[in-house]
């Protein structure tokens, strides 16, 4: 089996390969896309980092292609739809790098602190300034954690250990969980106005994206320090730049850049109060050994034996049985990112039934597929269809599975409660035929909904003009309305309306929907 390796890769990680009995290694750095093209072709798995570019065109050229594997964390250079629909498994290396980045953050918290990188750059001009580098000490500063994921928990880790205060704000952990890492759970607002110094550690998505922005921003404590080792995007980048300027912030230390490279004329890179590293999170001689090598360990294992580790697309199960699954397992993982979006706040507990002819099938993959689904808003591409379950556990998410032969109308479903700090939910979904599923009921309300792309979530009172409320709103802001269902269980009490649309709806136009005295509330779900 040929196994094409399209960039750089540790010889460590080569060697894996070379001592694989039944493989053929074909390590070809640094290809054209023509060249790729043609090496992919008869190739049985590819592998890369971030430099190769596996689009439609290479899966199309790959006639016997298995399994793609990323050196890595992201999977943002695969097109992982068309891997989906040849059912090619693509797989990753979720914590490779995990203590490397955790590091870069506390080296660049420390830099920050005592201005480190422009006394370097100072004294080698000829200079002895030492006056005018007065530093900080960080003992007994109080630092702000955003995410408490794996990355986020070593940074705790390690901030205590060096006698910094440590509080964290992740709204999809349970207060007793982010206790139990040693650190105090408090609000956002409340860590902006207590934190010394603030890191993310949060995916980019719909809810953290531009999380730093001018408003708040304005909301920082005075003098603090701001540090992104996480994924560029969650920052407003010219809003930070003001903040210093103003003296609102003091400093800020970023690793990561909504764009990368950042433009000449970014106005971070002004700033002598700002250290810049290009992306340095996982750069270690350690952790490009340890993503290559296991990735190949991974490979090889898939290609020998048939194992899957770390697919991001598919679980571990037989090709004949994820066939006759997937369209199950597709509405799993659907119902689990609605809920997510929906109402995960302090998450503790998952309920998963499945009823009717379903019950007769094997349901872990359908599980496994849920809690990735559910995880994937607050931890990001490192979750996937087998530690999933791991980081529930590890986030205090009590899960528990049933099973019953009727299935209220339907010949399948799929009932998915969860219970976090604002109380209890659920959501049902139903397969009619292999690539029709729908949701059928949210809480006691029964529905219709396509589960992908864009889907408002209201819940309002049963009263004459508001739907038309509704539609009028969000013509008006150019967003058209594809499907739309009502529910309700008796006249003037409460409805719950699930409206498919064709485009995100702006946060403003949220808002005023929410302020309509007839509307309870509105959430927008991206599937």
């Amino acid at each position: 089996m040929k196994v094409l390796i399209s960039d750089t890769f540790s010889p460590e990680g080569l060697q894996v390969f070379e001592e694989a009995a039944g493989i053929t290694l074909a390590y070809f750095p640094g290809l054209s896309p023509a060249e790729l093209l043609r090496e992919v072709a008869d190739a049985d798995a590819l592998v890369v980092r971030g430099g190769t570019l596996v689009g439609a065109d290479v899966f199309a050229a790959a006639r016997r292609l298995k399994v793609v594997g990323r050196a890595g964390i992201g999977i943002e250079n695969i097109d992982l739809a068309e891997a989906n629909r040849l059912g090619v498994a693509v797989m990753n290396t979720p914590f490779g790098s995990t203590t490397t980045s955790a590091e870069h953050t506390i080296a660049m918290l420390m830099a920050l602190a005592r201005q480190i990188p422009e006394a370097s750059a100072s004294t080698k001009a000829g200079r002895w300034e030492k006056n005018r580098f007065l530093g900080v000490e960080i003992a007994g500063k109080t630092l702000g954690v955003i995410g408490a994921g794996k990355i986020g928990r070593l940074v705790v880790e390690r901030a205590i250990g060096l006698k910094l205060r440590v509080v964290v704000y992740d709204p999809h952990l349970s207060e007793e969980v982010i206790r139990q890492v040693g650190a105090e759970p408090v609000t956002f607002d409340e860590l902006l106005s207590r934190a010394d110094f603030i890191t993310m550690h949060v995916p980019l998505n719909a809810e953290t994206e531009k999380l730093f922005n001018a408003e708040t921003l304005a909301r920082v404590k005075p003098g603090c320090r701001i540090i992104n080792c996480a994924i560029g995007g969650l920052i407003d980048e010219e809003a930070l730049a003001q903040a210093v300027i103003d003296g609102r912030v003091a400093g800020a230390a970023v690793d990561v850049f909504t764009k990368e490279p950042p433009a000449a004329d970014n106005p971070l890179l002004a700033l002598p109060q700002v250290i810049c590293t290009p992306h340095l999170r996982a750069s270690t001689v350690d952790a490009q050994i340890n993503v290559t090598v296991q990735v190949a360990h991974q490979i090889v294992a898939f290609l020998q034996r048939g194992e899957v580790s770390n697919a991001v697309n598919v679980p571990a199960v037989s090709a004949d049985l994820l066939k006759q699954l997937f369209p199950y397992i597709q509405l799993a993982e659907r119902l689990g990112l609605f809920q997510a979006q929906r109402c995960s706040a302090g998450l503790q507990g998952v309920e998963i039934e499945y009823s009717g002819a379903l019950s007769d099938n094997p349901t872990e993959p359908l599980t496994l597929a849920l809690l990735k689904g559910l995880l994937t808003p607050a931890v990001g591409a490192t979750v996937n269809y087998v530690n999933a379950p791991h980081l529930a556990r590890v986030r205090g998410i009590r899960v528990s599975e049933t099973r019953s032969c009727a299935s209220e109308g339907f010949s399948n479903m799929i009932r998915l409660t969860v219970t976090g700090s604002d109380g209890q939910h659920s959501v049902s979904g139903a397969v009619f035929a292999e690539n029709d599923y729908r949701i059928v009921r949210v809480d006691d309300y029964p529905v219709e909904a396509d589960p992908h792309g864009h889907l408002l979530v209201l819940r309002n009172a049963d009263r004459p003009g508001v739907v038309g409320f509704i539609g009028q709103t969000l013509s008006e802001a150019g967003v058209n309305i594809a499907m739309m269902n009502l529910s309700r269980r008796k006249i003037q009490g409460k409805a719950i309306s699930l409206i498919n649309v064709d485009s995100r709806i702006p946060d403003a136009v949220l808002e005023t929907l929410r302020a309509n005295e007839h509307i309870l509330d509105a959430i927008q779900v991206e599937l």
